[in-house]
């Protein structure tokens, strides 16, 4: 998987409102990024106010 979000994830929602591809959803207490959706841009990690999503 290109992008993982970390425990540091405050589940706001922004990443998944600024995913092109629709790759991120609400998963238990944080989101989720979906390996067979996402690809690699990095719009999530810049939209993350928190700094919760990183690089594999």
């Amino acid at each position: 998987m290109p992008h993982r979000i970390t425990e540091e994830c405050l589940a706001c929602g922004v990443c998944a409102d600024e995913c092109p591809n629709g790759a991120i959803s609400e998963g238990d207490n944080i989101y989720v990024i979906d390996p067979e959706l996402c690809t690699d841009c990095g719009t999530c990690r810049e939209a993350c106010p928190n700094e919760a999503i990183v690089a594999e």
